[in-house]
């Protein structure tokens, strides 16, 4: 008989440990550590396993014809934009937001499409009973649409009814934190019994042919609960986010084995539902407060669609040692770098100022081209100038000052021209690329030193220090501020680095 291998695993992280100990070492967390048995499959002696012969497979060629993965709609065009054109068969996608953020409302409004079209949809929920998932589809309208529903967690229960009958075209498990097997003996929910259900899960998809969508939890960093091994076993991994105060609701795909990774679908929370946004730069832009200082329109690109979001920025006197930097929506290292561009090469002094950059409507922008619209954001709050309310700004800044050109360009103006801006801030480089057709006027810039001074030059500066002009006025009573008797000396005459010192 082989001896039972026994090891010590992790239900944080899946950290695994010859011993036990209160701490892991992997993820820091305490009393995370659980006593498994890792023999599993092999536990036959090495002797027996040797002797096994391989299995032959067919070898084939580079010159062979690729079928493109058959696609199958999923009646939402957000949706099918994210995951590449729609669900592959036999695909598996794993879906993470913040509680509350809707993915159970996502799911339910897909596979009533589906169902709808004809298609044999199943849904599985461990966590509602099934009134309450008829409840949530009364309340969106989608009550008549032949969904089939279960409350399971058993896995082998799950498989063996989906292999009954026809194979169903797409899956729902609601979420993969509840579903237990038999095969580990460990409670639901901990990395093992995570990690043995999805496995399960997939390898009935592969065999059969039908897409499953697992639903996973998050933790407080906003990463998916459990083993990141479970990310690298399954095709897609999608991110349901946005801010629960706001309407909006942005779906990304953080990996995506037959689709692009850099493509968003953006949802507005209605009270029936989500609502599909086919043109985000108007709902981003619906807000808009005009003529005020520190706002700037960024012409971006998330994936293959263009995108006009409003940049808000604040620089504000400090009363602090330290001066906060804060920013939502964006990357903090990067605006670390745009502020130490300005101070250094262009001579705004920004170390006595608090400074705050936010991306209006829950939008993150990941790419370097919103560099020059939040450098011109930050100057004209900065000098209390308001910018163009019909121009857009684009390009990268570099650390010696230079404004770089960015991709896409000619879908960037496009999309201003169509929502009605006639200006456009870009790098110098890029008037080749768009020629003379572009429908807006160019303002090109080479270097970061024009642009901030042709914001400054519009500036108006801000009356800070009134309480220090009425105190000027007062008269002097019993003496000047330096304690001598006297008439009274009317303050900062002559600048300070000019006096003399008495004595």
């Amino acid at each position: 008989m082989a001896k039972s291998a026994l090891s010590f695993v992790c239900q944080n992280c899946g950290a695994a440990f010859n011993r036990w100990q209160g701490k892991c070492e992997s993820c820091g967390e305490w009393n995370t550590l659980a006593e498994e048995d890792t023999t599993g499959a092999t536990s036959m002696p090495v002797s027996i396993r040797s002797k096994r012969r391989g299995r032959l497979f067919q070898l084939e060629t580079l010159t062979g014809k690729s079928q493109e993965a058959p696609r199958l709609s999923s009646g939402m065009a957000e949706l099918d934009r994210v995951t590449g054109g729609g669900f592959v068969r036999g695909s598996v996608l794993l879906v993470g937001g913040d509680p509350g953020i809707g993915k159970s409302t996502l799911l339910t409004q897909a596979t009533s499409l589906m169902a709808r079209a004809g298609h044999r949809v199943v849904y599985i929920s461990g966590e509602e009973a099934v009134a309450q998932v008829r409840l949530r589809a009364e309340r969106l309208g989608l009550a008549d649409a032949p969904v089939q529903l279960a409350a399971e967690t058993s896995v082998e229960d799950i498989v063996s009814t989906l292999s009954e009958g026809p194979v169903p075209r797409l899956i729902v498990i609601d979420s993969i934190q509840t579903m237990w097997t038999d095969t580990v003996e460990s409670a639901p929910g901990t990395v093992t019994q995570v990690r043995a259900s999805a496995q399960a899960l997939i390898r009935f998809a592969k065999k059969s042919g039908a897409t499953i969508i697992l639903v996973g939890h998050v933790t407080k960093d906003g990463q998916i609960a459990g083993p990141r091994v479970v990310e690298h076993m399954v095709d897609a991994v999608l991110s349901f986010e946005g801010e629960g105060s706001q309407q909006f609701r942005i779906l990304r795909a953080a990996k995506n084995r037959f689709g692009p990774t850099d493509e968003i679908g953006v949802f507005e929370m209605t009270g029936l539902g989500l609502r599909e946004v086919s043109n985000p730069s108007e709902l981003f832009l619906s807000e808009r407060d005009l003529g005020s200082p520190g706002t700037a329109v960024f012409a971006g690109i998330e994936g293959t669609r263009p995108v006009l979001v409003e940049l808000q920025a604040l620089v504000a006197p400090t009363t602090l040692g330290t001066p906060r930097r804060a920013v939502v929506g964006w990357d903090p290292s990067r605006l670390s770098m745009v502020l130490a561009v300005l101070e250094a090469h262009c001579g705004v002094k920004l170390s006595g100022y608090d400074v705050y950059l936010n991306v209006a409507g829950g939008l993150r922008i990941q790419e370097p081209a919103a560099d020059l619209a939040a450098a011109a954001a930050l100057v004209s709050s900065l000098v209390n100038a308001p910018l163009p309310t019909d121009a857009v700004y684009f390009g990268e800044i570099s650390l010696s000052g230079a404004v770089r050109p960015v991709a896409q360009t000619s879908a960037r103006l496009k999309e201003a021209a169509k929502l009605g801006f006639s200006r456009a801030v870009l790098p110098e480089s890029a008037r080749a690329e768009v020629g003379g057709d572009a429908g807006l006027v160019l303002n090109t810039v080479g270097g970061l030193t024009s642009l901030v001074a042709e914001i400054a030059a519009r500036g108006t500066p801000r009356t800070n220090r009134e309480p220090d002009r009425e105190a000027s006025r007062e008269p002097n009573r019993g003496g000047n501020r330096d304690g001598r008797d006297g008439a009274a000396v009317e303050k900062n005459t002559t600048p300070a680095r000019f006096r003399h010192q008495d004595g």
